[in-house]
């Protein structure tokens, strides 16, 4: 999102997702899913 604040893939590796495995480990959870489950995050959290 730029210019606007929202999530990004990258921000998994930093505390306190690290600690937890990182964005490896969304993938593993979310899998295909992440990049629509982040866009619809950051359009809630631009409302």
């Amino acid at each position: 999102m730029s210019g606007d604040r929202g999530i990004e893939p990258d921000e998994f590796e930093y505390a306190p997702f690290a600690q937890e495995g990182g964005l490896g480990k969304v993938y593993q959870l979310f899998g295909d899913e992440l990049n629509i489950l982040i866009e619809q995050l950051n359009e809630s959290l631009a409302a």
